[in-house]
C-alpha cells in the first residue's frame, strides 16, 4: 500500500530505490521549527478566513505545538522513511488529532512551504551571524586600540614598503567586517518577504490573508508573484555569497596571521590555547586554527558555487532540483558558525612582538620614500629623488646598515642636499605621524578611524 500523502494519483508504491533519492528528511529536518511556526501561522489564517472551523484550528495549533515540544525534548524522533519535513509533520500531526490535521494543507503547496520555511531559517540564522561578525570586529577593535603606535611594515607583492602601524593594519580589517555586515544586513532585508500563498505556483482559489500570515511570522511583505515566489532562491545565494565573501576576508587574516606566527616574522605568538603540536616534532606549535580558516573558505565557496549551478538552467517554478539548495546552505552556515568562535578566540588571545614589528620595519628601508619626499621638500624634483633615495637604499644594503644608520657624510655624498634634519625625516615613528590624512596610518588619524569604527558597532547593535 502507497502512504504517501500524494498517493491519489498513482497505482503502485514508490520503488525502494527511488524513495531514498527523493528523500530529503534526513538533512531538511533542521527545518522542523520553521515548518511548525509556518504551519501554525496558516492554520490560524485558515481558521480566520473560515476555512477552516475554530475547532479544528484549536486541534492542530496544540497538535503542532506538542510535535514541536516533542522533538525537542527528544521524546519524538524523526522517521528516516518519511518523505520530508513538511510531510512527517503533517503525517504525524493527523495521526495525533485525526481528520482536523488533513485541514492543515488547505490552500498551501509545498512548493510555497519550503520557500517559507527556508527564508525562515535563513533569518534567523543570518541574525545569529550577524552577531558573529560583529564579536569578531570587536576583538580586533580591541587589538587596535591597544597598538596605536606599535610600527610595522606595510607591504605590497609581500615585500617591506612603507612604515605604518599594527592599528592602521587592523583597521583595514575592520573596514572590511563593516562591509560584511552591510552586505548581510542587505541580504536580510530583501529576505523580508513571506512567500506562502503562492501556492504551487499559481497562487489558489481560497481566500487566504496573506498579510495575516506575514505580520504573525514577522515579515515585512509578502511576495509579488506566485511564480517567483516559489522559484526563488535568491535570498539563500545572496546569503552563501556574503558568507563567501567575509570566508574570505579572514582567510587573508589568517595568512597574515600564519606568516606573523613564523620564526622568519617572530611578529605575534598564539597562544597554547588556539594552538596545535606535531605528533612527530616536538618543538612544533601550528596555527591550525587559521590554517583551517583558511581551508574551509573554499568549502563555502563551493557551497556558493554548488546552489549557483543548481540554479542556473531551471525553468519556472519549481524543479526537484531545488531540493539540492538546502545542504549547500547548511554547510556554509555550519562552516562559518564554526570558525567564527574559534578565530575570535585566537585573535584576542594572540600576543604582540611589537619591537620584531619595529625591527621589520626599519630593517626593509620602509623609510625610503620619505627620504625622497625630504629630497622634494629640499627643491629636487621627484624622479630625481627617487633615485637618490635608491641607491642610498644600495649603498646601505652593501653595508648592512638601515638608512638612518648611515652617516651625514655618507648621505651628504649622495646629494648635498642632504643635511642632519635628514635623521628626523626619516625617523619611523616621523615617517608614521607625517601621514595624517584621513585614512592615513598616523596614529591620530588611525585613533579617529578607530572612533568611527566603535561608533558604527554601537549602532549596528
Amino acid at each position: 500500500m502507497n502512504d504517501k500523502l500524494w498517493a491519489g494519483r498513482f497505482s503502485q508504491s514508490t520503488d525502494a530505490a527511488v524513495n531514498d533519492y527523493n528523500s530529503s528528511i534526513s538533512f531538511d529536518y533542521r527545518l522542523f521549527r520553521e515548518d511548525i511556526r509556518g504551519s501554525r501561522a496558516h492554520a490560524a489564517m485558515l481558521a480566520s478566513q473560515g476555512l477552516i472551523d475554530a475547532d479544528d484550528a484549536a486541534a492542530i495549533d496544540q497538535g503542532l505545538a506538542e510535535i514541536a515540544a516533542d522533538l525537542e525534548s527528544g521524546k519524538l524522533q524523526f522517521n528516516p522513511a518519511a518523505e520530508d519535513i513538511h510531510m512527517f509533520v503533517e503525517a504525524e500531526l493527523t495521526k495525533r488529532i485525526g481528520e482536523a490535521g488533513k485541514r492543515l494543507h488547505t490552500g498551501r503547496s509545498r512548493n510555497d512551504q519550503v520557500a517559507l520555511d527556508l527564508r525562515l531559517y535563513l533569518r534567523s540564522e543570518g541574525r545569529l551571524l550577524r552577531t558573529g561578525f560583529l564579536r569578531l570586529h570587536q576583538a580586533l577593535l580591541e587589538i587596535a586600540a591597544n597598538h596605536l603606535e606599535t610600527l610595522m611594515p606595510g607591504y605590497t607583492h609581500l615585500q617591506r614598503a612603507q612604515p605604518i602601524t599594527l592599528a592602521h593594519h587592523l583597521s583595514a580589517y575592520l573596514q572590511m567586517l563593516q562591509r560584511d555586515v552591510g552586505r548581510l544586513d542587505d541580504c536580510l532585508e530583501r529576505m523580508d518577504e513571506m512567500p506562502l500563498g503562492s501556492g504551487a505556483l499559481a497562487g489558489t482559489t481560497y481566500p487566504l490573508d496573506r498579510e495575516y500570515v506575514a505580520k504573525a511570522l514577522g515579515f515585512s511583505r509578502i511576495t509579488s508573484n506566485s511564480l517567483d515566489g516559489v522559484a526563488d532562491r535568491d535570498f539563500a545565494i545572496e546569503l552563501l555569497s556574503c558568507l563567501a565573501i567575509f570566508m574570505m576576508h579572514v582567510s587573508r587574516l589568517c595568512e597574515e596571521v600564519i606568516l606573523w606566527s613564523s620564526q622568519e616574522f617572530n611578529f605575534i605568538e598564539l597562544d597554547d590555547a588556539f594552538s596545535t603540536g606535531s605528533s612527530i616534532m616536538p618543538q612544533k606549535k601550528n596555527p591550525d586554527v587559521a590554517e583551517l580558516t583558511r581551508g574551509k573558505t573554499g568549502r563555502v565557496y563551493g557551497d556558493l558555487i554548488s546552489l549557483l549551478v543548481v540554479m542556473k538552467g531551471l525553468p519556472l517554478a519549481y524543479n526537484k532540483d531545488m531540493q539540492e539548495d538546502k545542504e549547500a546552505v547548511f554547510d556554509a552556515i555550519d562552516t562559518v558558525n564554526l570558525c567564527l568562535p574559534a578565530l575570535t578566540g585566537m585573535l584576542k588571545t594572540m600576543k604582540v612582538n611589537r619591537e620584531a614589528m619595529r625591527e621589520a620595519a626599519a630593517g626593509g628601508y620602509t623609510n625610503a620614500t620619505d627620504l625622497a619626499d625630504y629630497l622634494v621638500g629640499k627643491g629636487m624634483p621627484f624622479r630625481d629623488a627617487h633615485e637618490v633615495s635608491g641607491k642610498l637604499v644600495r649603498h646601505a644594503l652593501k653595508t648592512g646598515r638601515a638608512l638612518e644608520e648611515l652617516t651625514l657624510d655618507e648621505m651628504a655624498g649622495f646629494s648635498g642636499l642632504i643635511t642632519a634634519d635628514v635623521y628626523t625625516a626619516i625617523d619611523l615613528a616621523a615617517c608614521v605621524s607625517r601621514r595624517d590624512l584621513p585614512g592615513g596610518p598616523a596614529p591620530d588619524a588611525v585613533a579617529a578611524a578607530l572612533e568611527e569604527s566603535r561608533n558604527w558597532a554601537e549602532r549596528a547593535l
